[in-house]
This record gives C-alpha cells, sequence and structure tokens, in this order.
C-alpha cells in the first residue's frame, strides 16, 4: 500500500511521489494499492490488510508521525 495525498498544503507534491513509488512497486511485480489519506484510514488499513505500507506523505500528518503511528497500532511494518 502506498499512502499518498492528504491534506497539507503538500498534497500534489505527495501525489506525484505516492504515483513514481506504486509505479516502481508495481514494475517490481508487486501488487500495489495507492490510498489517498483521508479520515477513514485506520478502518481502511484494516480492510484492506497490507503486508507494508510506504508512506509517501509531505507535511503535517506524513512528517510529524501521526500516520506513522496508527500503522504502528495496527501493527502494520512500514518502509522507512
Amino acid at each position: 500500500m502506498v499512502l499518498m495525498g492528504g491534506r497539507s498544503s503538500e498534497r500534489e507534491i505527495s501525489l506525484k511521489t505516492g504515483k513514481a513509488v506504486a509505479n516502481a512497486l508495481k514494475e517490481l511485480g508487486h501488487e500495489v494499492y495507492e490510498l489517498d489519506l483521508d479520515k477513514e484510514l485506520p478502518c481502511k488499513l484494516l480492510e484492506i490488510k497490507p503486508d507494508k505500507v510506504f508512506i509517501a506523505l509531505h507535511g503535517r500528518y506524513g512528517e510529524d508521525g501521526t500516520v506513522q503511528g496508527i500503522v504502528n497500532y495496527k501493527r502494520l511494518p512500514f518502509f522507512e
């Protein structure tokens, strides 16, 4: 799963980063789910049950540890 977008002022950059990461992972043969961050993240993580999460968020939430905390709480590994 690649988390991108969100509501920060850096949303557009995050979407570009996330798309590039998702495309690279797909080219390597991985099944990739792209998710634009919203308030439903905890529920979506439980529903999708990704093997690993790549956090391609910039600005608030992505760089302040908020999303990493949610992913850790759900006991999902993420790329660091």
